[in-house]
């Protein structure tokens, strides 16, 4: 059974996270759309059905490619995919009137042990997205104990950090997910009923690592920036607190007319802004959604309205991008 094969006959279905309130925040839904997240199709299908006229999908993982060439089928030209990083999708399109990001690890990814993205299922140490360079191994057996340490501080905010790290060099080779887990495991208490796994901030951070989803995620807001027409509307999805943090950082510069000063600072020139934000604060999931989906629980929705302001580069700084050194 080939991948794609083994990935659609999974009985668990792929429910698109914060979906219907999406929909609800962006109607009506028309026009051009992109989604940058393709996975298995979820917000792709959502957009569609709700009434756009084309959506141009995009995942760099071939497996999401593979398996839009079956679902995707009866929406003919309405839906077109596109393998690429959604920091190029600028790269793909002229301009949109919305594009929508889900920047949560797929549930298909996870589904295959071969993927090496669960620590639920032995497989290899992979956690590649686009199934291609440096893998979550490479990282694992090759990098300083100083660097993995502040890799899994800084990007899965795990405070035994270092306590890990140096479990891990001490036990090198590992080769697959479940000898990884078990080191993670041996380092911190048993988790409690209702806790996460304790390898659940490590296998985070190192897949972020491999991924380096920080740096795509500011390219893609950017590029965001650059494809939206005036009016155009930006949903983005995250799972956790770094980078809703960073999505929440861009957006309120972005927002920001500037012009205000300070008697330490002298007064910038007012500009205009290139988003309006919808709401300041995010949109969470509700009890029922939580209920149908757990893995909505961590969930939070941004958006925003493009203006007819020039794009203009962030400055990573004022994100609050984590940057651990880059020696492996």
């Amino acid at each position: 059974m080939s991948a794609a094969a083994a990935a659609s006959d999974h009985t668990v279905p792929h429910i698109p996270v914060l979906l219907r309130s999406i929909l609800e925040a962006v109607a009506p839904v028309t026009g051009v759309w992109i989604d940058g997240t393709l996975g298995a199709g979820g917000y792709t299908r959502g957009l569609l059905e709700a009434g756009a006229a084309r959506v141009i999908a995009i995942d760099r993982d071939p497996l999401a490619i593979e398996l839009a060439e079956d679902w995707g089928a009866p929406y003919g030209d309405a839906l077109e995919v596109v393998q690429a990083r959604f920091s190029e999708m600028d790269h793909h399109v002229q301009e949109a009137g919305g594009v929508v990001l889900d920047l949560g690890v797929s549930s298909m990814q996870l589904d295959q042990a071969e993927r090496g993205f669960s620590f639920q299922k032995d497989g290899p140490l992979d956690m590649r997205m686009g199934q291609a360079g440096r893998s979550a191994a490479d990282i694992v057996n090759e990098a300083d104990e100083a660097v993995l340490a502040d890799i899994l501080f800084l990007y899965g905010e795990e405070r035994a950090s270092r306590r890990i790290a140096r479990a891990i060099v001490k036990a090198r080779p590992l080769e697959t997910t479940l000898e990884l887990a078990n080191v993670i495991c041996a380092c911190l208490p048993r988790a409690k009923p209702g806790q996460a796994h304790p390898a659940t901030r490590s296998f985070q951070a190192l897949r972020i690592a491999v991924n380096e989803e920080y740096a795509e995620l500011v390219d893609g807001l950017e590029a965001a920036e650059r494809v939206l027409r005036p009016g155009g509307q930006l949903a983005v999805v995250t799972f956790h607190s770094v980078e809703d943090r960073i999505v929440k950082r861009f957006l309120q510069v972005k927002a920001d007319a500037g012009g205000g000063g300070s008697r330490h600072a002298p007064q910038e020139a007012a500009r205009t802004p290139q988003f309006t934000l919808k709401s300041r604060k995010a949109i969470a999931p509700d009890a029922d959604e939580i209920a149908a989906n757990p893995r909505a629980r961590s969930a939070k929705l941004r958006l925003a309205v493009r203006t007819d302001a020039m794009p203009e580069a962030a400055d990573p700084r004022a994100l609050g991008m984590p940057d651990p050194k880059r020696a492996y």
